[in-house]
């Protein structure tokens, strides 16, 4: 495909590492050159120095003949002239970021209006995942297949766990749970779960189920899955506003502590039933007074990464309840990861993962297009699901039959509206859908995953 991105911020910045592949052509545009000659230096793109909103800079990157235009500028009405820009003078597909709540709660008319393929709002989006880790708050992170039909949950086995020393086959046979491990992180090492894979304590384990499914096996290790009934949320921003009305159609009772006044009074209107407080999050005394130790989670959404992570490890030592980080700066996520956090959230690159999944799923075969995917652990592996249109290699031989490449799981296929963890007797079929976990990165077709 040929991409044009406008905007070389973190975002940008991202999108052009993950879609700079074979089958692309990057152009970046952006008004400062210096953004532009680092890009071009490490990377195999060619970069535009302008306003990516003139038709001038376009036709230099070369919209005449563009499959998708991706803007993402820190600016929601530069973005969406950028798109409106390329819709009429090229007609190729746009994506906008768009970041102001009153133009997210205008989503459909603007795409409809604007012809966008996607607008895309990184604190929704975060907000969101937050969401869903809270209602199962033990897990590290969730993702969804099959429009919520199976999950692929990520969590830390506790030191005490009963699978400790246990190994997968072991766990498979004496917990009788329809459930498939799929990776196991320990340290820096990354495992693709094979029978004969034993336990450790605290190793970060990634597994994939149907809800109910996923429910039952936790419920058999002993592993707490009610969902938190009190949060604490630090900060009281755009993503505050979302999560906050997310977490109270849940039943969830809500705390916020906010500096800003005005902040503070717009949350309190448009969030009547959150309890607002006007003060410094950072303040001890504050904390205690609004209840920190009895929260089943606490949420630092400040605008600050360290104020975050200090906040955050200060709420594990206050109270037993979850603690979720928001992280802006996405440069430093390995050195952050080492650290003592339950889960981070990164907003641009939860922001930069989704349209990378929509340009991956657009550039798909005619044997099975991709519907879903997912990094289960960052440049390692990946989970994707595929849609099979039509007969192939892979499909009506049993899977025990067929050949893979090494480090390919078949996770889950999805027969008729059933989910099933398959066996070696099971066959894919055309309609099927199929989740694939692998370490095979840039996978456009399901046939790839044989030798």
């Amino acid at each position: 495909m040929n991409i044009i991105i406008v905007g070389c911020g973190e975002v940008g910045k991202t999108l052009a590492e993950e879609l700079n592949t074979a089958d692309n052509d990057i152009t970046v545009i952006d008004t400062r050159s210096e953004a532009i000659a680092d890009l071009t230096a490490r990377l195999d793109v060619m970069g535009v120095i302008g306003n990516g909103a003139t038709l001038s800079a376009q036709e230099e990157a070369g919209v005449r003949h563009a499959d998708l235009l991706i803007a993402v500028t820190e600016s929601d009405e530069l973005n969406l002239l950028c798109c409106a820009v390329a819709k009429k003078s090229a007609r190729c597909k746009t994506i906008a970021r768009v970041r102001n709540p009153e133009y997210s709660d205008e989503a459909p008319f603007l795409r409809e209006q604007l012809g966008l393929e996607m607008l895309i709002n990184p604190e929704l989006a975060a907000a969101n995942e937050i969401a869903r880790i809270l209602r199962f708050p033990s897990a590290i992170e969730i993702d969804t297949f099959a429009h919520g039909q199976v999950e692929l949950i990520k969590f830390r086995l506790p030191e005490d766990s009963v699978m400790v020393g246990m190994s997968v086959k072991d766990v498979a046979m004496k917990l009788k749970c329809e459930i498939l491990f799929c990776t196991v992180q320990r340290g820096d090492e990354v495992y693709i779960s094979k029978g004969d894979f034993i336990f450790k304590g605290n190793d970060v384990i990634s597994l994939l189920a149907s809800p109910r499914n996923a429910s039952e096996f936790f419920n058999r290790i002993g592993y707490k899955m009610r969902s938190a009934k009190d949060v604490m949320i630090a900060g009281g921003g755009s993503m505050t506003h979302y999560l906050s009305s997310m977490l109270g159609k849940d039943g969830m009772a809500v705390t916020v502590i906010e500096p800003d006044r005005a902040l503070c009074e717009d949350l309190s209107v448009k969030c009547p039933k959150v309890k607002v407080l006007e003060g410094d999050p950072t303040d001890k005394s504050l904390l205690a007074e609004a209840g920190i130790e009895r929260m089943d989670a606490f949420v630092a959404l400040t605008q600050f990464d360290e104020e975050n992570i200090l906040l955050s490890l200060f709420s594990k030592s206050a109270c037993k309840g979850k603690a979720i980080t928001k992280i802006n700066r996405i440069e430093f996520d390995e050195v952050i990861s080492r650290l003592a956090l339950d889960s981070t959230i990164y907003p641009k690159h939860i922001t930069a993962e989704i349209i990378a999944r929509y340009v991956r799923a657009t550039q798909n075969s005619m044997g099975s297009n991709m519907e879903t995917l997912y990094q289960v652990i960052k440049d390692k592996v990946e989970a994707a699901e595929f849609v099979v249109h039509e007969a192939s290699a892979i499909t009506d031989i049993p899977l025990l039959e067929l050949k893979f490449k090494p480090d390919v799981l078949i996770g889950a296929i999805i027969h008729e509206g059933q989910v099933l963890i398959p066996r070696g007797h099971d066959m894919i079929r055309p309609g099927d859908s199929v989740i694939v976990v692998s370490k095979l990165l840039e996978l456009h077709d399901l046939t790839d995953i044989l030798k």
